[in-house]
């Protein structure tokens, strides 16, 4: 929190698995543990889409990790979890309303409908989208409609349905608080740009946003209303028990923004200004944007609509250079990442390299407060041990 307040902190607040796009890959994850020295555990995964683990408290202990997923709260019985198996022949345990199941030579998950929405061939590591219910036609009057038949929207990690009420949902959270010192990060979703590639496909939605902005608007509009409604449920329920809310939305490709700034302004700064207006009046919480990419161009507009911190900081992408964002942006945002290049250094380079590297980053973005480690999204299925190690040991060594 000091960091996220722009003061120094007193150690490098450091991220592991507190979210989404910060975890380890459930094939990863045993190997780790046996490098480390510790117990076989059951592999538990909670996020069966990015095929991530849950990571247990000896190993957060182990690194010194400051942050703990609200989802940590619940899943905690037996019975809320099935009998599976890695895509490399590890067995494992997910979460026991998505248990996927065979169809010839993938996985599948179905929605409740009984809709294939999610395909894993063999030899592949993660599930992909089969299905985008607004490709052929459109009803934004009908949004959950459409989000229930969604790989993206339709398949949830805990809570879940685990807390089919503000009351379970509460005292799954005020549990967590009580039993953790680590900052809680509570995620929401709020997507906007990605609701439309979600429903309408990537390519169709981006026709749409420069032809059709009439419709665009309609469908924006409609999935604020959702969101900010949710957001209500939400944090009345958790706000007084978590210190982040993480919102999400992939701005960025490899060279740059997915839109120019002006087309951000349009469409979605106002929304995502709207939203996190709200977020702020509800709790007492910092406000964390999940966005892939070169986004260097959009951050004076992120930060203007209220965004205190951005994730995953993806440094091999053009314009996001450490030096360069902490320089320019540092005053007014924290970097939740950018702390160790997951492309190409994590997985190929030696350990000795790695840190290296990641004492470099540290020592560019973590002066003054405003830096969160992280490594640039999750830890993926091949990386080996002694890297991961060596990456999370340089951190404050």
């Amino acid at each position: 929190m000091a960091a996220l307040n722009h003061r120094q902190p007193d150690t490098v607040p450091l991220d592991l698995s507190g979210h989404r796009s910060s975890g380890i890959a459930a094939m990863a994850y045993p190997k780790l543990r046996a490098h480390l020295g510790l117990p076989p555990r059951p592999v538990r995964v909670y996020d069966p889409v990015q095929q991530l683990a849950v990571v247990d408290d000896d190993v957060l202990d182990r690194f010194g990790v400051d942050t703990v997923e609200l989802g940590r709260g619940f899943a905690l019985d037996d019975r809320d979890w099935a009998e599976w198996v890695l895509p490399d022949g590890t067995p494992c345990l997910v979460n026991a309303w998505v248990k996927p199941e065979r169809d010839g030579d993938r996985w599948v998950i179905r929605s409740e409908s009984g809709r294939i929405i999610a395909a894993m061939p063999d030899g592949a590591w993660y599930f992909e989208q089969t299905h985008w219910p607004f490709l052929d036609g459109d009803d934004p009057d009908h949004l959950p409609e459409a989000m229930a038949e969604c790989m993206w929207t339709a398949i949830a990690s805990p809570p879940g349905p685990l807390a089919p009420d503000a009351e379970s949902l509460a005292a799954g959270a005020k549990a967590l608080r009580a039993r953790t010192d680590r900052a809680v990060i509570g995620l929401f979703g709020g997507n906007l740009l990605e609701m439309g590639q979600f429903l309408y496909r990537n390519d169709q939605f981006l026709l749409m946003l420069a032809a059709e902005p009439d419709r665009v608007n309609r469908f924006l509009d409609k999935v604020v209303e959702l969101h900010l409604a949710n957001l209500e449920r939400f944090l009345g329920a958790v706000g007084p028990y978590v210190d982040i809310v993480l919102f999400g939305d992939d701005l960025g490709m490899q060279n740059g923004p997915q839109m120019s700034p002006d087309m951000y302004r349009e469409y979605f700064k106002p929304r995502h200004a709207q939203m996190w207006a709200r977020a702020k009046e509800l709790a007492d919480v910092k406000i964390m944007l999940h966005c892939c990419g070169g986004v260097r161009e959009l951050l004076p507009d992120l930060i203007d609509a209220g965004l205190d911190a951005i994730n995953p900081v993806q440094i091999s992408c053009r314009g996001m250079a450490a030096a360069g964002l902490k320089r320019d942006f540092g005053r007014d945002l924290t970097f939740w990442g950018g702390g160790c290049d997951t492309r190409d250094i994590l997985p190929n380079g030696t350990p000795e390299a790695v840190a290296a590297h990641v004492r470099a980053q540290v020592a560019t973005m973590n002066p003054g407060g405003g830096f969160v480690f992280q490594q640039v999204h999750n830890i993926l299925a091949n990386v080996p041990p002694e890297n991961i190690t060596a990456m999370l040991d340089a951190v404050r060594g």
